[in-house]
């Protein structure tokens, strides 16, 4: 199973998520909100399980003076996450600082040759694709819970963008219809925990099922099948030899 978008390090126990995700053989890509957070939070990882390098939008008006600390520690992984822009109200009047650090960390996954980026677009979808036409070699772009409209869904397609779908946005009749429009073979399964919920609860990396299942009825194929989809597109955006 692959969870492509976790935030191992803010659950209160990530000793015992990691030791779990270990023995069901879980991919997880494991983002961070913080550039501080990258050295002990990627300290924890090992094997299928990998530390993305991030600095969330709705964070970056109190850290963005850790972009400095983001370009000394981004030659260090493959893997870029959370970043972004989130356009909803109360983050409106950081708007200006959200787009500075995300243009700039598109330009430094620029320098150093690309890297795959896994992208918060909340309220913010058409800024988002904006930033990445205009930066197309910043890497392979992964866009988390994407909920913009058709439109967008469209112009991402085009763009070459990815997907990463969990059971909170496959919960809803949107979400299905929008994950019903995407190429499946730019589609991989996240969490999102510990924000995302699933009855009142936090999900965990290995809630994922829960995603398979939903894309059975969403795509109108078995299980196995679903799998053997999730399995070649991470491999092929890895470029990993073994299947998972």
């Amino acid at each position: 199973m692959i969870d492509f978008h976790c935030h191992i390090d803010l659950y209160p126990n990530p000793d015992q998520i990691i030791r779990v995700c270990h023995e069901r053989e879980l991919f997880v890509l494991s983002v961070t909100t913080t550039p501080s957070a990258w050295d002990v939070t990627n300290s924890l990882a090992s094997g299928k399980i990998k530390t993305a390098l991030g600095l969330h939008p709705q964070l970056v008006h109190l850290r963005k003076t850790e972009y400095r600390l983001f370009e000394e520690l981004l030659p260090k992984t493959r893997y870029v996450g959370e970043i972004g822009l989130d356009g909803a109200e109360e983050y409106r009047a950081h708007w200006n600082d959200q787009y500075v650090v995300f243009t700039s960390i598109l330009k430094a996954c620029t320098r150093v040759g690309g890297r795959i980026m896994s992208i918060h677009s909340r309220f913010a979808s058409k800024a988002v694709l904006d930033c990445l036409e205009t930066h197309r070699s910043a890497g392979t772009p992964v866009l988390h819970w994407f909920t913009g409209n058709s439109k967008n869904l469209d112009r991402a397609i085009d763009l070459g963008c990815w997907f990463s779908v969990g059971p909170s946005m496959l919960m809803s009749d949107k979400g299905r219809g929008l994950t019903a429009r995407m190429p499946r073979e730019r589609i991989l399964t996240e969490t999102d925990g510990p924000f995302a919920h699933i009855d009142g609860r936090s999900v965990l990396p290995w809630d994922v099922e829960s995603a398979i299942k939903l894309l059975t009825n969403v795509w109108e194929i078995p299980r196995h099948g679903v799998i053997e989809t999730l399995n070649s597109n991470l491999r092929r955006i890895t470029q990993f030899e073994n299947p998972v």
